[in-house]
C-alpha cells in the first residue's frame, strides 16, 4: 500500500511539470533563427525562406499546420545534366547523400532534404544545410553529403566535404 500510494503521488507531481517534449518542438519562429545564424544573407517571410550560405543559394520552405520542412539548393537546369550525371545522383541517394536527395522538379536539378518540421532539433537543422551544401558542391565529383558512406560496393574515395 505504501508503495501504490508513493507511485500515485509521483504521477501526479509529473503531470504538472511541463512537457518537456513540447517544449523543444521545432516551429518557424525557431528554425527561422537558425537560418539567420547560419546565412550569410537572408530574404523571406515565415516559412519560406531564401538564403546564402557561403555564397549558395538555398531555400527553407515550411508548412506546420502539415508538420513538413524542406531546405532545397538548386544545381543546374534539368536539360544540362548529363546521363552519367543522373546515374551517378541516383546511385548517390543509396549510398553516399545520406539524409539528402538529388531530385528534379519544375525543371531544375535540386538537393533536397525533407524531414517533418516539429521532430527537428536544432543539430539536425544545421546539419541538414551542412549537408544539403556538400551534396551541392560535390555534384559532377563525389556526390556525397558528408563523408560518409553507406554500403557502396565502388573503390572508396577520400571524400573531402565542409563541415559548418
Amino acid at each position: 500500500m505504501k508503495y501504490l500510494c508513493t507511485t500515485i503521488l509521483m504521477i501526479a507531481m509529473l503531470s504538472c511539470l511541463p512537457n518537456q517534449v513540447d517544449a523543444q518542438m521545432m516551429d518557424n519562429d525557431k528554425l527561422e533563427k537558425i537560418i539567420y545564424v547560419m546565412s550569410d544573407s537572408v530574404v523571406g517571410t515565415n516559412g519560406m525562406w531564401e538564403m546564402q550560405i557561403k555564397g549558395m543559394p538555398m531555400m527553407c520552405i515550411t508548412d506546420q499546420t502539415n508538420n513538413r520542412m524542406r531546405i532545397i539548393a538548386p544545381v543546374k537546369e534539368a536539360k544540362d545534366v548529363t546521363e552519367e550525371e543522373m546515374k551517378a545522383a541516383m546511385e548517390a541517394n543509396f549510398h553516399t547523400a545520406l539524409d539528402v536527395r538529388y531530385a528534379v522538379s519544375n525543371d531544375i536539378m535540386w538537393v533536397a532534404y525533407i524531414h517533418p518540421l516539429k521532430e527537428l532539433t536544432k543539430d539536425q537543422v544545421i546539419n541538414a544545410i551542412s549537408q544539403v551544401y556538400n551534396a551541392t558542391l560535390t555534384f559532377g565529383t563525389l556526390y556525397t553529403s558528408t563523408e560518409l558512406s553507406f554500403g557502396t560496393q565502388e573503390k572508396k574515395k577520400k571524400r573531402k566535404t565542409k563541415r559548418f
